[in-house]
């Protein structure tokens, strides 16, 4: 089953996607809310079965699409070994991938406020000259849970939908060498869309390691850049969700990005791989759509960004200043 969130005649709605009409499901504004309600995904198809045999609604090319949940938190990994490569190669010449990331499944917290849908144009972040996007599936949480085993952490994951992590490479670049980050880097546009498609219908791609061997393709103006497939990936959802529940909680809402695919993922690891940056960074006009089997397709065009507010540099505090 597909679940909407959309904006249509200044109202805020959640519906099931009945091949391209929507289906309201009465009283809900807020998918997260529902999934929180329902506390389960069995509880979650039956409020959509009940809304498939109720009224139709617009059709999905007659409203703004919104970004399908309203993310509790934004936790995005790294678990494509062709990425690692790729993107340090092109960011400081080193080869290879380092031991620790072999470790455990890295994340870092992106921020939930810089969501935007589907189809939303994407502003080049302030005082960056350096756009890159990054393909990736986000799964959703579906239930509260904490210290989960990942057999446990199936349970938890209620559908996925595609995320596309946009990126400021000169930025990111430059906030990293501090120890810290990403920063500014990651903090303008997160596109998640175009439908959260829960976890049953993706069943079926699911291969013996228990991967989903989903087909994944970027294109930059209507031209294909990458191509990959998601049970590439080093670590499962499950994996990747146990490891997020280690001492603490996830909670219903919770978005789980994949991280980058490898094969063209993102500008970054093409230009690692090719010694030059072809194809060029993203500028004002360039549209970009991500296409992921099963789940549906992205489509953002980048327009000009705010210039941003000047601020001083650090105040250089010597160490023999008074007491």
């Amino acid at each position: 089953m597909r679940f909407a969130t959309y904006e249509h005649q200044h109202r805020t709605r959640v519906a099931v996607v009945d091949d391209d009409v929507l289906r309201p499901v009465p009283e809900a504004s807020s998918l997260t809310g529902l999934i929180a309600s329902a506390g389960s995904l069995a509880a979650l198809l039956d409020l959509g079965a009940a809304a498939l045999d109720g009224p139709p609604g617009p059709r999905v090319g007659e409203v703004r699409l919104l970004p399908p949940v309203e993310p509790v938190s934004l936790r995005d990994f790294v678990t494509f070994e062709e990425h690692v490569a790729g993107v340090r190669r092109s960011v400081d010449g080193a080869a290879g991938v380092p031991p620790q990331w072999y470790a455990a499944p890295t994340f870092y917290f992106g921020n939930p406020a810089a969501v935007i849908g589907a189809h939303d144009d994407v502003p080049v972040p302030p005082g960056s000259r350096v756009l890159d996007f990054e393909l990736e599936v986000a799964a959703v949480i579906g239930r509260e849970g904490g210290d989960l085993t990942p057999e446990q952490a199936r349970d938890h994951i209620v559908g996925y939908t595609v995320l596309n992590d946009w990126s400021a490479r000169d930025l990111q670049s430059a906030e990293m060498t501090v120890g810290l980050g990403p920063c500014k880097g990651k903090d303008t546009a997160t596109t998640l869309g175009p439908f959260l498609v829960t976890a049953d219908e993706l069943e079926p791609y699911r291969d013996e390691e228990g991967f989903l061997r989903l087909e994944l393709t970027a294109e930059v103006n209507q031209e294909v850049v990458g191509r990959d497939l998601l049970s590439h990936m080093a670590w499962t959802f499950e994996e990747m969700t146990a490891y997020a529940s280690r001492g603490t909680r996830v909670r219903p809402g919770d978005v789980l990005g994949s991280g980058t695919c490898g094969n063209g993922g993102c500008l970054a690891e093409l230009w690692g791989v090719r010694g030059e940056r072809t194809p060029p960074a993203l500028r004002p006009g360039d549209t970009v759509t991500l296409t992921v089997e099963g789940i549906g397709s992205v489509s953002n065009t980048v327009v000009p960004g705010a210039q941003p507010v000047p601020l001083p540099t650090g105040r250089r505090r010597s160490p023999e200043r008074p007491r």
